[in-house]
C-alpha cells in the first residue's frame, strides 16, 4: 500500500472510532461478522490472481472482508475466487485478532465450517455459525445482514462492480478508498447525489 493509500486508511481507521463514539458505542470493536464476496475478474488481471467459483459459477475474484457491528471494515483481503472461505476465514480471524485484539464475538455463515470455530476460539474469538432455514424462502439472517449491507454499499460504486484492476493490491486500494467516502458521509451526515 502506497503512503497515500496508507494515510487515507488511517484516517478512515480514526474517523470509525469517532464514528462508534457517536454512535454510543465503545471506540474497539467487539464483535465482527465475517464473509466473502465473489465478482468477475477484468481481462487485465494477473492469471495467477484469479479463480473459478464453482458455488457462484464466476470466474474472477474473491473479497473476503470483517466488518464491526456498524458495517465498517476491519479487515479485507483480496484472492482468487477459487480459494474456499474456510482456509481464508482462518486467515481472516488472524487479522481480526491482530487488528482488533478487542473483538471477543464473530458471525459467519454456513459457508465456514468447524476449522474456523475451532481457530477462533484458540484466538479468543467465539465464532457463531449463522445458517439460513432452506424452507423459509428469502429472510433477514439475524446479525450477518451487516455484512451483506456492506458488500451493498460496494456495489453503489460503480468501479467495485466488477474487478477492474490488474493487481490485487490495486483491488483493495480501490475498496478502501470507497469506504471512506462511505465513513465520511456517514460522520458529516451527507447523502450520496443522485
Amino acid at each position: 500500500m502506497s503512503s497515500a493509500h496508507t494515510t487515507a486508511f488511517l484516517l478512515w481507521a480514526r474517523r470509525s472510532a469517532e464514528h462508534q463514539a457517536e454512535s454510543g458505542r465503545s471506540e474497539e470493536p467487539s464483535a465482527d461478522t465475517i464473509d466473502s464476496q465473489t465478482v468477475k475478474a477484468s481481462a487485465n488481471a494477473q492469471a495467477e490472481t484469479v479463480g473459478y467459483d464453482g458455488n457462484k459459477k464466476i470466474k474472477g475474484r474473491k473479497r473476503h472482508i470483517a466488518v464491526d457491528t456498524l458495517g465498517m471494515l476491519i479487515v479485507l483481503g483480496v484472492s482468487a475466487a477459487s480459494l474456499a472461505d474456510s482456509p481464508v476465514g482462518r486467515q481472516v480471524l488472524d487479522h481480526v485478532a491482530y487488528q482488533a485484539p478487542s473483538v471477543s464475538k464473530a458471525w459467519v455463515d454456513g459457508g465456514y465450517n468447524a476449522k474456523v470455530v475451532d481457530h477462533g476460539a484458540d484466538l479468543g474469538i467465539d465464532v457463531d455459525v449463522v445458517r439460513r432455514d432452506q424452507n423459509a424462502g428469502f429472510t433477514v439472517l439475524p446479525r450477518r445482514w451487516v455484512v451483506e449491507r456492506t458488500f451493498g454499499w460496494f456495489m453503489l460504486h460503480r468501479r467495485l462492480t466488477r474487478d477492474y484492476e490488474t493487481r490485487q493490491e490495486s483491488s483493495r486500494a480501490m475498496i478502501h478508498w470507497s469506504i471512506i467516502g462511505i465513513m465520511g458521509r456517514a460522520l458529516t451526515g451527507n447523502s450520496t447525489p443522485t
